[in-house]
């Protein structure tokens, strides 16, 4: 039993009392002369106090050695701690975690034009399709609007009708007038002939002739005039028939685009699947760009995790793992830590078991490796003094542990491998000793 210092103390004091005290000798008998002289005893030498007092002091000394701890050393009860063997034994290199259950696919339900909720046509969680209705918004400012903007671009489509109308007027008043020319020029030369004819006859003088020549070749240069401003008309007019075409095109994608103004009233579903998070409510005012909902893929699963930030570098995208039974594959590793976790996804590599929910949890086991045989260690706290740098190992004795410098690699559940600084057979503290300070642990 260790005593303390005060305690041992007063011990030390009050046998030096003991052994200092003076025998009480008998009186002289009554009557006897009070002249005599009385012997004087010679006291032993182990009763002497300077003998005494170094008797005490190696006593304590004694004492202090052996119930006070060592420099550096730390007493610790045996019962308040846990001992673990180091041994070499088959190293499973696996992670287990819990996953959550996650739609594969989310896709939101935006809300393309701002007004009042008019109408609910489905509530929350119902199945939809692509396309179908959800909820009616009201805005009169948005339908005068679209109204007074179809009848601008109605007006300007219009005008652009009435030049392809012109340049058609165009088109068939050239072509008359080339048709009325080859006509004339038609007409000149058959009488040019007859009258060659006449004047060969002798009926027609050269003169009667001449005429007739010169109105053929007016009408002959007439119509190569028509029919070369015709070439040049023709190209004008496609230009510019290409480019009413094209401002017809944009005009009509206006009108449509003003047009689904008043349809984007109706909030439709993007996609097919479950509808959740619904929760609008009719009367509530919505803004462009306001989220109204989602749609989860249905019967399409993934499953998200948490995983330790010290498992950061041995996950990686294609690593097997088992949920359940059911063989699912690492998809995605988001490295971004967050208190000390980062996250990762996996996909389900066949159709995903029936009766899974969103939000369900399941517990899942990443192989990050084959099985073989290592050297180990238990997990323990011992792990969290310096992340696993050092332990406390027991002497042979049992009664004391010392600190040692170790190297650990891989780690599941129930092992850590021990690279270097331990030997198979030998015992560490398996408890957290964080808060020990010294090199040395005094087991009592």
């Amino acid at each position: 039993m260790k005593l303390g210092l005060f305690g041992i103390s007063a011990v030390l004091r009050d046998t030096v009392h003991m052994m200092t005290e003076q025998p009480v000798h008998a009186t002289t008998p009554a009557g006897a002369g009070m002249d005599r002289r009385v012997a004087k005893k010679v006291t032993p030498w182990w009763r002497r106090r300077v003998v005494l007092i170094a008797v005490v002091v190696a006593i304590a000394g004694l004492a202090l050695w052996r119930f006070l701890p060592s420099s550096g050393s730390t007493d610790i009860a045996l019962a308040d701690i846990e001992i673990g063997a180091v041994a070499r034994a088959p190293f499973a290199d696996y992670l287990p975690v819990r996953a959550t259950v996650a739609p594969r696919v989310t896709t939101l339900v935006g809300v393309l034009s701002g007004g009042q909720v008019e109408t609910l046509l489905v509530q929350d969680g119902a199945m939809v399709v692509a396309g179908q209705p959800l909820a009616t918004l009201a805005n009169p400012t948005l339908k005068l609007d679209v109204l007074t903007r179809e009848a601008q671009i109605a007006g300007q489509l219009g005008d652009v009708s009435g030049q392809d109308l012109g340049i058609e007027r165009n088109r068939l008043d050239r072509a008359g007038q080339i048709a009325q020319a080859n006509y004339d020029l038609i007409k000149a030369r058959r009488e040019l002939g007859i009258r060659e004819q006449l004047h060969d006859q002798g009926f027609v003088s050269d003169a009667g002739v001449k005429s007739f020549a010169e109105e053929t070749a007016y009408q002959q240069k007439r119509l190569a005039q028509l029919q070369s401003g015709g070439a040049a008309e023709a190209r004008i007019t496609a230009t510019q028939a290409a480019r009413l075409a094209d401002t017809r095109g944009r005009l009509s994608g206006n009108l449509a685009a003003v047009r689904a103004g008043l349809d984007a009233l109706t909030v439709r579903a993007p996609t097919g699947g479950r509808l959740t998070n619904f929760t609008i409510q009719p009367g509530q005012t919505l803004k462009p760009g306001d989220p109204a909902g989602q749609v989860d893929s249905e019967g399409s699963w993934k499953l998200e995790a948490d995983v330790d930030e010290y498992y950061l570098g041995r996950v990686a995208v294609g690593q097997r793992a088992t949920a359940d039974g059911a063989r699912v594959t690492v998809s995605k590793v988001l490295p971004a830590v967050k208190d000390g976790r980062f996250r990762v996804e996996l996909t389900f590599d066949g159709a995903a078991r029936g009766g899974l929910n969103r939000g369900q949890t399941i517990d899942i086991r990443i192989t990050l490796g084959s099985t073989a045989p290592a050297l180990v260690a238990p997990v323990g706290g011992w792990l969290e003094a310096g992340g696993g740098a050092s332990a406390f190992v027991l002497d042979a004795d049992g009664r004391h542990a010392r600190r040692r410098a170790v190297k650990v690699g891989r780690r599941n559940p129930e092992q850590v491998e021990i690279l270097s600084g331990l030997t198979s057979g030998e015992r560490i503290v398996n408890s957290n000793t964080a808060s020990v300070k010294g090199d040395i642990l005094n087991l009592r």
